[in-house]
């Protein structure tokens, strides 16, 4: 049986070929099959949402998950590697939505919530045939036969266990607390979501300094201020649509503040304004006057506004000014809250001092309270950075508002909705409420109707606005050109005298991370999962995971949880996972249900108690505790289905499930346990730690604040375990220019296109190597195509050598082996060298390094194996018969191949299975029939010394090569002299041990040694500015002054040593090797190369003999090329006349043998030759020659 031999390389049919030959023979079952019994090497999958289509980034995640699987494969470890889709969240529910041309509010009005989730149900998995035949193609193994599936009632029913323990622990708590809010989206936000990559922007907002007047009170203690105009304070917002429910102003207790004579810009008002004392010059930039008089002389008709003069009159600490009373600004609304045992203390106090102010809306009583708002309160937070150092204070839309505001006892400024629940002055849409939509009673006590209807239902940010969202398609053009409630306000305040200054400003604001539409800061009953008190924990478990880089478990991913904040949990949104808490509003009495058999018994209490009519699981036939798919199936625990069901307390109150649903991040940093259905199934496996934590995980950056850090999370907090031991955090796929991929910028790539075009193997070797997967890769599809010819086409063309004449001497492989001390020392060579390489892929394979392992195997196999070992030994393939010499040259290839097939396939598994399966097929040395059921290759012995010496070889050739090529002297024209100066007896032997092979492959008639002190070359030493100028600074012109002047022996000493100290200006220096760049120069008649610690220097003259000898080799080369195109085999024996040519004549004559040898010709002749001759073009003129077989 011979090896297959091949006319081109085709890895896209490579590829198409081996995926049938794995699903035929079924491979990685087989692989499966094979490690049953054997240690484990967990491995977790994170769910992509197949709703969307795959792109080119998720070949290269994919490509990393793929690669350590393999290997550990090979390596005999079980590698369970279950798929996963992440079915829940807002991506399915928009993408709905925008189908059905709904928004969040038409739900349960113009279409059910079962049709809608129904309609979810089908839209989730869309795209699933897509993802699976990208994992097919790309060579990803995982078992898509059964996957884990986030909307299974399994997954569920793990989810509410896990819920449950979290809530036993006392870590689920509800609040109510400002929180993002995402009104495109509709629902609120965690902190983790709003800090996933892109959600932080800078935008470009009108700003506005507002001007809110002190009370006629304060004046009668503060005098400075009643003396000139209006007094005020300034304060400066970058949201002026938040100002209708301004309640307080903060200043800094520390603070210096001054009160300031002045004009308002716009209307030429006079103004006493107070401002921090060090942002004065940023509002008043004019002359500083000194007295009244002066102030009283200035004719404002010619005042510059954007240069007012102004009169200091007073300066205070901020904690002088706590306490000042100022005036509504805009008196729309009065603030009031609500009154009820979880109000703060002051409320309740205020409601029974004042019952006149106390309205009631249903059961709820709530109290007007404006008469303890609008006053100047303290906030250590305040800065002096920007604005005016004092800060309007909105409690209902940002946290440190609310936070300062309650610590003064200010209240809040609500709204009363229809259903009795306290709102800030914005709707969930993102418009000011509708009154229609407020309590009548809210509506009579606290609102001015006129002074509200202004802005009643207009939206705060056009990104909200239904006109620039027609057809459920954003038309930010349109939403940017007009303008937006900010600039409006703005201009109202302008002319009614309440803005000092209005002016753009870009500020960084966060945005929804799946509309991609500002966020706003706003109160919400929601509920927590209280991973504060557990922070502490999770920084002392993350210091133990290695995280590839380690800068984002020290920085990125460390950083976040220093400062985590609570997990907002609840979701005002129909598709996804339940909270499975029951709770009675007016007792407080709730219940976590944390399994469907606890949810059952509790329904049959209900049913006994005349709760509910009937258990619908039991009408369904579920039978708790029976754990198959069939029985599952017969129940649904998504919305609606489970808000039916009532539940009754302890104290026979009854149960209503809670709305919201939960995170959708929970869902997948749940999958370790749900997707394995625990802990109602694989309970013991787990608990034993077979299958948790993970070894490994692989994801995008953009997971780090995500998917990482749920699965840390309730790790750490339910189970005090790391989740996963080690994790690559891979970077983005950009254009090659750097940008990001899009549709818009029609610069992404099809991955589908992409794999028919090169193959899958290219692209996962491009990926891989090209940068470290945690680096972002700019894709440049060159690249790729460079992958195919260098890499894949220098190995393909080295077995198809190796099959050419394997088959013509007919070497099976299975001949008994060579003793390694039999065989010739570049035998040996290569062989520790492969062995060097064993050992060093699989250190890069164990510590999460691909592209290190990558690019290992690639040098071995273009430089080491093609380029020197296949090159040097050519002769020893088609010369002669099969003796010993021979076989050993064939088994010495073998065994590269092979070892090289095993070392690539956990990056490219096709060819590597072709490679691997084409050798095999014949040698029979391996009993497995794929590659992908071998063993990793173990290391044999090495030879240290062999390796430096034939390493200085290929570093020598290599010189000279350069060294040649710059001269424009081809490697056939022969040379008389090498010069190599060696640094130490090693080197020396080292060099005398190669010497024959280096002249040889550089076609040089002598090497000689310069050493001791004939200093033959001239070396200088170059510095490294930028590395010596770290550790030297000022004194790094004096070292590099030194360095300039250093002796020849000092040179040749740091050469050797590697390092050499010296003092400058009493200062000790040590220089190593890799700071500086030593440089030989040319002599006359010679040019020199260097690389670190070997230097050569070349004679390039070229005397007349030397000239003819070069002519013979460029003879010889024609009559090869010859030899190619007319088609001759490789044994063929020619003859050949050359016609008489003054340039040639005389080298045949004396390089006559030499030539015949070296082209298999029995003889060759100067004489005529005929009219079908062939022409020989030797560059500077043409000879013919008849060469015939």
């Amino acid at each position: 049986m011979n090896y297959k031999e091949y006319k081109q390389l085709d890895l896209t049919q490579i590829g198409t070929d081996v995926r049938h030959f794995w699903e035929e023979k079924a491979i990685f079952e087989k692989g499966q099959k094979l490690t049953e019994g054997h240690p484990s090497f967990v491995f977790y999958d994170g769910p992509p949402s197949a709703n969307g289509k795959p792109g080119i980034h998720h070949v290269m995640a994919r490509t990393i998950k793929d690669v350590f699987c393999r290997y550990k494969a090979q390596k005999g470890f079980r590698v369970d590697r279950k798929a996963g889709w992440d079915t829940h969240g807002l991506p399915v529910e928009l993408g709905v939505e925008k189908n059905l041309g709904i928004t969040k509010e038409d739900i349960g009005v113009k279409i059910s919530v079962d049709d809608y989730n129904a309609a979810c149900r089908s839209e989730v998995l869309k795209y699933k045939d897509l993802w699976d035949e990208l994992t097919r193609q790309m060579g990803y193994w995982v078992d898509l036969q059964h996957p884990y599936i986030t909307f299974e009632n399994e997954y569920i029913e793990t989810l509410w266990f896990l819920l449950k323990k979290l809530y036993d622990k006392g870590l689920l708590y509800k609040g109510y607390t400002i929180q993002p809010f995402s009104p495109a989206a509709g629902t609120g936000l965690s902190s983790h979501e709003l800090n996933l990559p892109g959600c932080y922007r800078d935008v470009k907002d009108m700003t506005a300094t507002a001007i809110f007047k002190v009370r006629s009170e304060e004046l009668g203690v503060r005098s400075e201020l009643a003396e000139w105009g209006t007094p005020a304070v300034l304060a400066w917002t970058t949201t002026p649509w938040t100002l209708p429910s301004n309640v307080a102003l903060c200043v800094g207790p520390n603070i210096d503040y001054v009160a300031a004579q002045t004009f308002n810009p716009y209307t030429g008002e006079k103004l006493t304004v107070i401002v921090a004392e060090a942002r004065l010059k940023a509002y008043l930039a004019g002359e500083e006057l000194q007295t009244l008089a002066e102030m009283e002389a200035l004719d404002i008709n010619k005042v510059d506004g954007k240069k007012l003069p102004y009169r200091i009159v007073g300066r205070y600490k901020g904690t002088d000014l706590v306490g000042l009373k100022y005036e509504q600004l805009m008196p729309w609304v009065k603030p009031c809250e609500k009154v009820d045992d979880l109000a703060a203390p002051f409320i309740n106090m205020y409601a029974q001092e004042h019952p006149e102010k106390v309205f009631e809306h249903g059961q709820d009583k709530f109290v007007e309270i404006s008469e303890k708002a609008f006053r100047v309160i303290p906030g250590d937070y305040v800065t002096t950075e920007d604005g005016t150092g004092i800060v309007h204070i909105a409690p209902t839309f940002g946290a440190d508002d609310a936070k300062v505001a309650k610590a003064a006892e200010i209240p809040a400024l609500y709204m009363i909705n229809q259903l009795g629940e306290t709102r800030p002055m914005v709707d969930m849409t993102g418009k000011y409420y509708n009154m229609s939509d407020l309590s009548e009673a809210f509506v009579e006590k606290c609102v001015n109707v006129e002074g509200y209807r202004t802005h009643e239902g207009d939206y705060v940010k056009n990104a909200y606005a239904p006109k620039y969202n027609e057809g459920g398609k954003y038309n930010a053009e349109a939403a940017a050109k007009d303008d937006d409630l900010n600039i409006i306000m703005s201009l109202e305040m302008k002319k009614a005298g309440q803005c000092f200054r209005m002016e753009k400003h870009v500020h960084n604001y966060p945005h929804c991370w799946r509309t991609d539409k500002p966020v706003l800061y706003y109160p919400l009953d929601s509920w927590f999962i209280r991973s504060t008190a557990c922070r502490d924990r999770m920084i002392e478990l993350n210091k133990t995971i290695n995280w590839k880089p380690e800068s984002t478990g020290t920085g990125r991913f460390g950083k976040w949880l220093e400062n985590l904040n609570d997990w907002n949990l609840s979701r005002s949104r129909y598709w996804g996972t339940p909270l499975p808490i029951w709770r009675n509003r007016d007792t407080r009495e709730e219940i976590c249900i944390g399994s469907v058999e606890e949810l059952y018994n509790e329904i049959e209490k209900a049913v006994a108690a005349g709760v509910m009519k009937a258990n619908p699981y039991k009408e369904k036939g579920f039978v708790p505790g029976e754990m198959t798919q069939e029985n599952y199936d017969k129940i649904d625990l998504h919305r609606p289905y489970v808000d039916d069901i009532k539940l009754v307390s302890a104290s026979g109150a009854v149960l209503t499930r809670e709305l919201d649903l939960i995170d959708v991040w929970f869902d997948s940093g749940a999958m370790p346990y749900a997707q394995i259905h625990y802990p109602f199934e694989n309970k013991e496996a787990f608990d034993k730690g077979l299958i948790y934590p993970a070894n490994f995980i692989a994801e995008g950056v953009d997971q780090t604040r995500g998917w990482f850090f749920t699965l840390h999370a309730l790790g750490t907090m339910i189970f005090d375990s790391v989740a996963y031991k080690a994790v690559v955090s891979n970077g983005l796929v950009l254009a090659k220019d750097g940008q990001k991929m899009s549709k818009r910028l029609g610069n992404a790539i099809d991955p589908f296109g992409a794999i028919e075009q090169y193959g899958s193997d290219p692209l996962r070797w491009y990926m891989i190597t090209n940068a470290s997967p945690w680096d972002n890769l700019k894709f440049d599809p060159e690249g790729v195509t460079e992958v195919s010819r260098k890499f894949f086409g220098t190995l393909f063309n080295t077995y198809k050598l190796f099959a050419l004449y394997a088959n013509i001497d007919g070497f099976t492989g299975a001949e008994k082996e060579v003793a390694l001390e039999s065989r010739p020392e570049i035998d040996r060579w290569i062989l520790s060298s492969l062995n060097t390489l064993i050992q060093e892929v699989e250190k890069n394979y164990e510590t999460f390094e691909p592209t290190q392992a990558g690019r290992l195997i690639e040098t071995f196999v273009c430089d080491n194996l093609s380029n020197w070992y296949v090159r040097l030994n050519r002769k020893r393939f088609w010369a002669g018969d099969l003796n010993e010499d021979k076989l050993a040259a064939y088994q010495t290839l073998y065994t590269c191949l092979e070892t090289v097939a095993k070392l690539m396939a956990p990056i490219a598994p096709f060819y590597a299975d072709k490679l691997f399966v084409d050798l095999n097929a014949v040698s029979g040395r391996d009993k497995n029939v794929s590659v992908h059921l071998a063993d990793f290759p173990v290391a044999g012995a090495t030879d240290a010394a062999l390796e430096r010496k034939m390493n200085l070889a290929q570093t020598v050739t290599s010189l000279i090569l350069s060294i040649r090529k710059t001269s424009k002297l081809n490697v056939r024209q022969p040379l008389q002299t090498i010069m190599f100066p060696a640094v130490d007896a090693e080197q020396e032997q080292d060099i005398l041990a190669v010497k024959d092979l280096i002249l040889s492959e550089t076609n040089i008639k002598e090497l000689k040694i310069a050493g001791g002190d004939d200093h033959v070359l001239v070396k200088k030493v170059k510095p490294n500015f930028r590395e010596l100028g770290k550790r030297y600074g000022k004194l790094m012109k004096s070292v590099a002054a030194t360095l300039a002047e250093l002796p020849q022996e000092q040179i040749a000493a740091l050469e050797k040593d590697g390092k050499i100290a010296f003092d400058v200006e009493g200062t000790a220096v040590e220089i190593l090797t890799s700071d500086v760049e030593i440089i030989s120069e040319d002599m006359p008649g010679w040019n020199v190369a260097s690389e670190g610690r070997v230097t050569v220097a070349l004679d390039i003259t070229v005397t007349e003999e030397l000239r003819q000898e070069g002519i013979a080799r460029e003879i010889i080369k024609r009559i090869q090329n010859h030899r190619k195109t007319a088609g001759f085999e490789v044994t063929d024996r020619i003859k050949v006349v050359i016609e008489p040519n003054e340039q040639t004549d005389v080298v045949i004559a004396q390089y006559k043998d030499y030539i015949a040898g070296q082209v298999l010709a029995t003889s060759i002749e100067v004489g005529a030759v005929g009219a079908d001759a062939t022409e020989l073009d030797m560059d500077e003129y043409v000879i013919k020659a008849q060469i015939t077989k």
